[in-house]
């Protein structure tokens, strides 16, 4: 189930990164939530859901959804990765896994795997960024995680955003030609949401794997 509904235009009439009159933005941008990977964010359109598998660095394959919108020159897109059944993952890799394989074949070995996939997922920016304009600590309500801003071999420019929450992994890239403006309102909109489809503000640090703080009511 998808719920969506169109973005204040007052916020939008600042951006013009697409290099469309702001009648047309305000047309296209929406407010995109999905309820099954649990997020929401401002898409230039209804994106389109691709199902696939993401193999994390210990060599497990998680499923996956990549939520895509192309707008010209420019690229959003938020890819989820479930690690939520890890447990039962690395179970099952552990029956197949020879007698002298290293540690991190062992059945007990999916929670290392989970604290390992915001790095992992940053380090495939960071090798194939022709520059690496920024790479810092990010906070979207409270939940901590990576933000990176990188130049293409194609001079045009990336920013994203890696965060982990409940066990899932969140990856928010824009990507847009060079010279384009940063485009904040995507980058700026990710919220995650609970069961219910509510939004997620806690009142101190997250940090998944560990007991969530109490929230904003």
């Amino acid at each position: 189930m998808r719920l969506r509904r169109f973005v204040p235009v007052v916020g939008i009439l600042c951006v013009s990164m697409l290099g469309v009159p702001a009648s047309a933005i305000a047309q296209s941008w929406i407010e995109y939530t999905d309820l099954q990977d649990r997020f929401s964010v401002n898409f230039p359109g209804e994106p389109t859901v691709e199902d696939t598998t993401y193999t994390s660095q210990y060599e497990a394959e998680y499923p996956a959804r990549v939520h895509t919108r192309v707008n010209g020159e420019s690229r959003f897109s938020i890819t989820v990765v479930d690690h939520t059944n890890a447990a039962e993952i690395f179970k099952a890799r552990a029956e197949d896994c020879p007698p002298d394989a290293q540690s991190d074949c062992s059945e007990g070995y999916w929670t290392v795997d989970i604290y390992a996939a915001p790095n992992r997922a940053a380090h495939e920016f960071l090798t194939r960024a022709d520059e690496v304009t920024y790479f810092g600590y990010s906070r979207i309500d409270r939940v901590g995680g990576h933000q990176i801003q990188l130049i293409n071999p194609d001079r045009s420019r990336s920013y994203v955003e890696i965060h982990m929450h409940e066990n899932r992994l969140y990856i928010q890239e824009a990507t847009v030609p060079a010279g384009a403006p940063e485009p904040s309102i995507f980058g700026q909109s990710l919220r995650f949401l609970d069961v219910e489809g509510r939004v997620v503000r806690y009142m101190t640090d997250y940090a998944n794997g560990y007991p969530a703080p109490a929230r904003q009511r």
